[in-house]
């Protein structure tokens, strides 16, 4: 389909989705893109064309194009009209969804519980934050934060960043600590300094989105590593730094997403020693890390690692606060680009984050979420029937195609998310990645997998192995 018969000849249909028009028209947006319909760079039909088609309101169609914009699945431009995003498919993990029980179909349907979105979990009533302003103002402490963060912001950040990641195994000076707008916007920054456009990049062979979107901005080529159990292959990457010219591979070794692979101490050693001899580069997302008490691999790799850490998985995403911590010779290019990595952080935000990393804050909020996801994998162990790893996601195999399943799961009520979004290469495994995290409540979630279990392969053996 061409841009120009894309905007001629899409028409959605609303059968079964949302009863709120606008937000009926975005989930159609979604389905498109997701199942290819729509492709990157088509064109949607006019707002007043599209209102045509579907007898509504032509607000109705301008309400519901924001929205998709908002959700990072098109965007509008003036006097060109509005254009579905490259990373659309990746962008429809963090489309903000309506919570469960409010955005049910026809009557009759379940309404949707979201398990695709790896979010912190709900542990209760919420103050901190309230708390931490309070105190602020209590201290008159708020004047310099609506300008510019002075330098001794900063460097706060970097000595409290330096001392968590002390409390993770990773010991390192502040200087060796960059603060940045989350980890998200660390790898960016990590990648424009370590790779070039087209060069190859090593990564797990199912990947995070986030990572997939960032190749297709930074024009990297993505080589899949093979994976276990227990995270890629010691034998997978050192084909892979002998058959390719790639120079940095970006890996996630605890809780891997999607698979909640974590690399055991005889993986780690044997990794490392494949790291070192072909004089590799690793990027190593550790968002998860907090969340268990095995240290980062690069503790193993002084000289050839970079951590790109943050706070949003272990219950602050809304901070926005992350750390890019390494050697010198590595962070300096880093650095290098304060314009891209440090000024971008909110200066009230980064207030709020070295308090809360001072005053145990982050601390109490890490245990309260590992507490939490104990609890939920329990339950989500009772109720599927299989051993899973101690992760707040879970990669659940399918007895078939994996989008089927994705589909049957959200007739069902239930939103998971397919293979096909994590795959770094050609391989489609047959299996979904579920969130225990996101549903709202504990109840909420064992509705969710009683809804799920059937659409499920059926457990093998425990042990955890079951896609490898």
């Amino acid at each position: 389909m061409t841009s120009d018969a894309a905007a001629t000849a899409w028409v959605p249909d609303l059968t079964g989705r949302n009863r709120v028009k606008y937000l009926a028209v975005v989930e159609a947006i979604a389905a498109a893109v997701a199942d290819g319909t729509l492709k990157p760079g088509d064109r949607l039909p006019t707002h007043r064309d599209l209102a045509w088609r579907l007898k509504v309101n032509t607000s109705t169609i301008t309400q519901a194009y924001r929205e998709a914009a908002r959700r990072h699945l098109v965007s509008g431009e003036v006097g060109r009209g509005t254009y579905v995003l490259a990373d659309s498919a990746e962008a429809a993990l963090f489309a903000l969804k309506e919570p469960a029980g409010e955005s049910g179909g026809p009557a009759g349907a379940p309404a949707v519980i979201d398990l695709s979105t790896n979010i912190p979990a709900a542990t209760g009533a919420d103050t901190d934050l309230a708390a931490t302003l309070a105190a602020l103002v209590a201290e008159d402490a708020t004047g310099g934060l609506t300008a510019y963060h002075p330098p001794v912001l900063l460097r706060r950040a970097a000595v409290a960043g330096a001392r968590w990641l002390a409390e993770r195994g990773l010991t390192l000076r502040p200087a060796d600590v960059l603060p940045c707008a989350g980890a998200q916007q660390g790898l960016l920054e990590a990648l424009l300094a370590l790779a070039g456009p087209g060069e190859t990049v090593l990564v797990e062979e199912v990947t995070f989105p986030g990572m997939k979107a960032l190749a297709r901005q930074l024009r990297l080529k993505l080589h899949p590593l093979p994976l276990d159990r227990h995270g890629i292959t010691p034998e997978g990457l050192d084909a892979a730094c002998r058959h390719t010219s790639a120079r940095v591979a970006v890996l996630v070794p605890i809780l891997q997403n999607p698979t909640a692979a974590t690399m055991d101490d005889a993986r780690r050693h044997a990794i490392a020693d494949v790291v070192r001899r072909h004089a590799l580069t690793v990027v190593e997302d550790d968002v998860y890390g907090g969340l268990t008490d095995t240290p980062p691999l690069a503790a193993l790799l002084p000289d050839h690692g970079v951590v790109v850490s943050g706070l949003a998985k272990i219950g602050a995403p809304g901070l926005r606060f992350g750390l890019i911590a390494g050697p010198p010779r590595l962070l300096a290019p880093i650095a290098a680009e304060a314009h891209t990595t440090s000024w971008p952080m909110s200066p009230l935000m980064l207030e709020v984050a070295c308090r809360w990393l001072d005053d145990g804050t982050i601390r109490r909020r890490r245990d309260a979420q590992r507490a939490e996801i104990a609890e939920r994998r329990r339950l989500a162990e009772r109720l599927l029937g299989r051993a899973l790893p101690p992760s707040p996601h879970q990669w659940l195999p399918t007895p078939g195609d994996a989008e089927a399943t994705a589909r049957a799961a959200r007739v069902a009520g239930v939103e998971v998310v397919p293979s096909a979004l994590f795959a770094a290469g050609r391989e489609r495994p047959a299996a979904v990645r579920v969130s225990l995290t996101a549903a709202g409540s504990r109840r909420d979630l064992a509705v969710a997998l009683e809804r799920l279990a059937p659409l499920l392969a059926p457990p093998l053996a425990a042990g955890g192995a079951e896609l490898w």
